[in-house]
């Protein structure tokens, strides 16, 4: 029989020690990669069992309150910029207080249409119809006045074209308030209605 061979305390710490440096031990040992994603992983279960515990309907409750809280910002943020402009009732026709007359309108409008510039074009032809129903005395003469105000007025006076009105107050307020892109198809339109509308007589005058 072999007689058992006793070492001592640091002998054996010594035999451990060079038995770990051995390469089939560090081959084994896990990546700081592997490393990472299981202290992910063991955050990750323990954070989804404190939503389970303190969440109704566990994570998809927690799903459900991140939707909401979203549809909220985006709320407040569409009621505080420049949607709510467009929703806003002091959209007004004319607002630098000055005072030009229906051709000057239209000359800008012909002027930005050449540019390719259909935002103003839009904005100058709009504007032309107003002074021009304001000229003719079809509508009272005031700065503050709202392309849907504008329109319902001349419509009563101009039912044959009140559609035509409203609908080019929408362009108006659209492009002008809403950030709508403009189209060459919509200033022509509104072209349209402003010599239509030069054309046509109130009804008043028309029975009297």
């Amino acid at each position: 029989m072999d007689i058992p061979v006793v070492i001592g305390r640091d002998d054996a710490r010594r035999a451990a020690q060079e038995e770990l440096t051995d390469q089939r031990y560090q081959a084994a040992k896990p990546s700081w990669f592997d490393e990472a994603l299981r202290w992910l992983a063991e955050r990750l279960g323990e954070f989804l069992g404190n939503v389970q515990s303190v969440v109704p309907g566990g994570v998809f409750g927690l799903v459900a309150i991140v939707v909401i809280l979203v549809a909220a910002v985006v709320a407040v943020r569409v009621r505080s910029g420049k949607i709510r402009r467009a929703a806003r009732g002091d959209r007004l026709v004319f607002e630098d207080g000055r005072t030009r007359s229906a051709a000057e309108h239209r000359k800008s409008a012909v002027d930005a249409a050449g540019r390719g510039d259909f935002a103003n074009a839009v904005r100058e032809r709009f504007r032309a119809i107003v002074r021009s129903l304001e000229e003719r005395a079809l509508l009272e003469e005031r700065s503050g006045r709202t392309a849907d105000e504008a329109a319902a007025d001349a419509g009563r006076l101009l039912p044959e074209l009140a559609a035509g009105l409203y609908q080019g107050a929408r362009l108006f307020d659209d492009v002008h308030y809403g950030d709508r892109t403009a189209t060459e198809a919509g200033y022509r339109e509104l072209t349209e209605l402003d010599q239509r509308i030069q054309k046509a007589k109130p009804v008043a005058m028309a029975a009297g």
